[in-house]
């Protein structure tokens, strides 16, 4: 009985960790993907595949921006980086596209600023567009035409992965007028409502994954072993250990996009250095089932490259801002991370959660009223129909 009661006082205070963080950044997430559907409300799918002919560094600049623009999903990310390569876009582009529509989203930054500080953003938004400058050369000098013509002929047999159905889909507005006037228009609000709702239907079990994992984490885990891990009483060593161990952390948690930010947290005031913070939350394009995608996508070749490439990069764009933002005295030195228990009181961001969940739901009632749900229950039905058809693969 004892047992039982201290095992359920220890998920409770695991559980306490996860709502607390859950209820810090609420509102940031509502107005995040609102934002995001608003953007995808205007912008084509069809308008992105015609502007990414090759890896200039004007194609590559393109991409990063319409990366920004669309869904932080990482699944949804690596499944319409796929479609877009096998509809003509350059390869080298397409995983710029990848990278920035995971790590330069506005979202992102608005979380990782409530929980970890403006600093960390500021080098999110600084480190992303490094990385795929460094991903671009890198590229450049490895990958092999014969490596691409293996990835597109894998490309095109259509094994399908998480999110397929999501990443396909288009529903932007093609009415004439200002980008202002199409999101006013009923159908610009239609498909904002519908961005928002399937962009929280593809990610909220990441979100909910990584807030579980750090919660039990933060609950269960002693600041002492984080300390011993992230070599925190070597401070010049820890700076290059930091990035180089962070990414593995990241395949090993199999959490991605926005959920690893509550994770992050934890690991920052654990000990971990400024950069590995960093590189642990560009690896989400890196975790173990996203792996698994990379092989069914592009064969085995192509995913061994990308992960000896992405992490390559990773480690290196997490060194180069973690001793650039020393330089300009940018990195933090006090360890406060919001990783808090659960507590809602009446203070501005209770009153900003009750705003925007407002605006939620507004959103999902203009998505119920349009017809959105069958698309949705179609959605999912499609989702399982690929899983089996990639399993008996």
């Amino acid at each position: 009985m004892l047992l039982g009661f201290d095992i359920g006082r220890e998920v409770l205070h695991a559980l306490s960790f996860s709502f607390g963080m859950f209820w810090e950044i609420l509102w940031a997430l509502i107005l995040g993907f609102a934002l995001s559907g608003a953007v995808q409300a205007v912008v084509s799918k069809r308008e992105m595949r015609r502007l990414l002919p090759d890896n200039s560094p004007r194609s590559l600049a393109i991409a990063a921006g319409l990366g920004a623009a669309s869904s932080s999903c990482s699944y949804a990310a690596v499944a319409l980086a796929r479609s877009l390569f096998r509809k003509g876009a350059d390869f080298t582009a397409a995983m710029a596209f990848q990278f920035a529509s995971t790590n330069l989203v506005i979202e992102l930054g608005i979380i990782m600023a409530l929980l970890l500080g403006w600093q960390f953003t500021l080098g999110e938004f600084v480190g992303g567009p490094l990385m795929i400058v460094l991903l671009a050369l890198v590229f450049r000098v490895f990958l092999k035409q014969g490596l691409v013509e293996e990835a597109r002929v894998q490309a095109d047999r259509g094994l399908l992965g998480r999110m397929e159905g999501h990443a396909e889909m288009d529903m932007s507005v093609r009415e004439t007028g200002s980008i202002w006037q199409r999101l006013r228009s009923p159908a610009g609000f239609t498909s904002t409502s519908t961005h928002f709702v399937m962009d929280w239907a593809a990610i909220w079990v990441d979100i909910a994954g990584g807030l579980l994992i750090a919660g039990a984490l933060a609950a269960w885990v002693p600041q002492s072993w984080w300390q011993a891990i992230f070599f925190q009483s070597h401070p010049t060593f820890a700076k290059f250990w930091g990035p180089l161990i962070a990414p593995l952390v990241a395949i090993l948690s199999f959490v991605c996009s926005i959920g690893n930010v509550p994770l992050a947290a934890v690991l920052w005031n654990g000990g971990i250095s400024f950069g590995g913070v960093l590189a642990f939350i560009f690896a989400d394009l890196i975790v173990l089932p996203i792996l698994d995608i990379y092989r069914k996508y592009y064969g085995w070749k192509t995913a061994g490259f990308l992960l000896a490439t992405f992490y390559a990069t990773m480690v290196a764009a997490g060194l180069i801002v973690e001793f650039l933002f020393q330089g300009l005295g940018l990195v933090p030195t006090d360890r406060n991370a919001k990783v808090v228990e659960a507590s809602v009181t009446w203070n501005y961001t209770t009153v900003l959660n009750i705003i925007f969940l407002g605006l939620a739901a507004a959103l999902v009632g203009r998505f119920l009223r349009t017809g959105g749900l069958p698309m949705l229950r179609t959605m999912n039905k499609s989702e399982e129909g690929h899983s089996a058809q990639a399993h008996g693969s």
